[in-house]
């Protein structure tokens, strides 16, 4: 299997999808980590190794802002059901009475714009459209991807916790995994070890060490909910193997089996509404490839980024690359195609010794 994934790892590279990734598989009890290609296409470009940083973009919608969410639910701190307007008050959106932290973690909040049109006024004027924004249908009833139903997560959860967000995700998830490259400041890693992400037009510049995601850019110096989030392939696969042993790992226990579960059942199963699990994306195709089963669950990230979990099969499968270098690609079918097909050589070995 390994060979299988490196040689489609550099064809991917020789067809110019990215230049260079990172990649971590779990499967059959065993843990591989590899490498290939640079950080960009110039002759003389870094190689890309196993400290190699990337940008993972809206992975960050799903670790650590959604995981950390579950945790607290876990804890006690808060229900599913409570409402958005008793953490944050001064949401003055459409169904403020009605918005709750289900509606946050399951992304059925239909806002109807995307923020990064919004990013020209600043950070105030932007923060103040997510507490006012319209929604286009009742929470609940349509399922809506939106950075903004993100952020106001990642600002409820401020408000509980009383710590900044990545104060908190270090707190409960990175420093006790060891997860000692994944970090919101990408600018504590010495110069070289981070991936650029894009020649950004509207900042002038090669984004690097920076978040990619111009929303997140524009709200700095806060950290949201949404994007923002650097790591690496192995550093990810320490958060999926913990997943993978029920919430535990080194005798610690990080989250209850049921808590796990909430990640790959479909939330929205008994209103017709789609299917998503609580912070993740369910039995999705098009970049969880043809062989997941209804309990694969995994996030992507626009930059070129994916992770992708099977507890069925106890296999999880992490790709980071920078495929918007130099430039963002028309559509998302190039990279999709070959997450998706990353994970079906993956799921193919694991189901042949099964």
């Amino acid at each position: 299997m390994i060979a299988k994934v490196s040689a489609f790892l550099e064809d991917a590279i020789s067809r110019r999808i990215f230049p260079g990734c990172s990649a971590g598989v779990i499967a059959a009890g065993r843990q591989w980590c590899g490498t290939s290609g640079n950080f960009t296409y110039e002759p003389g470009s870094e190689s890309v190794g196993e400290e190699t940083v990337y940008d993972v973009a809206s992975i960050t919608k799903s670790l650590p802002v959604s995981a950390l969410a579950l945790k607290l639910i876990e804890q006690g701190e808060f229900n599913l059901d409570d409402r958005l307007i008793d953490t944050v008050p001064e949401f003055s959106g459409d169904y403020r009475q009605a918005i709750t932290i289900r509606h946050l973690l399951t992304h059925t909040l239909d806002f109807g714009f995307r923020l990064s049109s919004f990013k020209h006024p600043g950070g105030d004027a932007l923060f103040k459209k997510i507490l006012s924004a319209p929604l286009r249908s009742e929470p609940g009833t349509v399922f809506s991807y939106a950075n903004a139903t993100s952020i106001l997560l990642g600002l409820v959860l401020e408000r509980l916790t009383g710590q900044p967000l990545d104060e908190a995700a270090d707190v409960y998830f990175f420093k006790p995994l060891g997860m000692n490259r994944t970090t919101f400041h990408p600018g504590r890693f010495s110069a070289g070890t981070v991936a650029p992400t894009e020649y950004d037009p509207w900042r002038g510049r090669v984004v690097c060490a920076e978040v990619h995601d111009e929303s997140a850019f524009a709200l700095r110096p806060r950290v949201v909910g949404s994007a923002g989030l650097f790591s690496t392939a192995p550093d990810l696969l320490k958060f999926a193997a913990m997943l993978l042993d029920g919430g535990i790992t080194g005798g610690r226990r990080f989250f209850s089996p049921e808590t796990v579960g909430l990640m790959h059942t479909n939330a929205l199963a008994a209103s017709g509404n789609g299917c998503t699990g609580c912070g993740w994306e369910l039995k999705t195709q098009s970049f969880m490839g043809g062989r997941c089963s209804d309990v694969t669950f995994g996030k992507t990230g626009f930059t070129g980024c994916s992770m992708v979990i099977d507890p069925m099969r106890k296999a999880a499968i992490m790709l980071l690359s920078n495929h918007t270098f130099p430039r963002r690609r028309h559509d998302r079918s190039q990279i999709n195609a070959v997450r998706a097909g990353l994970a079906d050589i993956v799921f193919e070995a694991v189901d042949a010794v099964r």
